[in-house]
């Protein structure tokens, strides 16, 4: 008996439509990971691009436990000595809301190339509406 391998080219991608209204973020962001990853298919394979395109709706709306909009810090850096910036969880929301969700699933992904690739296949939108209808997403519950 063999142990079946994925080839690129075999592997059908679905879209998959996520509401994330009143959702906890790491929570979310872990079966939105695991979609992304393939790990719901009977066919995946670590070292292949096997996941769905996932499309979430309503980040502005996903909560955090305990006190994170205040405590929680996101932080990049220029590349300048003393270019360290930190924003709170509450800016970012205000901000850029889909930021929030990415970087919680970029967090969880491979890293790497593969992990690159699998992150363009997510699509964050703040608002209910979204430009992929022609896709036809099949809506999951979380």
């Amino acid at each position: 008996m063999k142990t079946y391998s994925a080839k690129k080219g075999e592997i059908e991608k679905k879209w998959i439509l996520i509401d994330a209204r009143d959702q906890v973020v790491g929570r979310l962001a872990s079966k939105v990971a695991s979609v992304l990853r393939g790990k719901t298919k009977p066919q995946y394979t670590p070292h292949v691009d096997v996941g769905d395109f996932v499309v979430v709706i309503n980040a502005d709306k996903v909560q955090f436990t305990g006190n994170k909009w205040d405590q929680k810090m996101y932080y990049r850096h220029s590349g300048y000595p003393g270019g360290l910036k930190a924003t709170k969880a509450k800016d970012v929301l205000k901000k850029k809301p889909e930021q929030i969700l990415k970087n919680a699933v970029r967090g969880m992904l491979p890293k790497g190339s593969l992990g690159r690739a699998m992150l363009k296949k997510l699509k964050v939108y703040s608002g209910g509406d979204h430009p992929h209808m022609a896709q036809q997403p099949e809506e999951m519950k979380v």
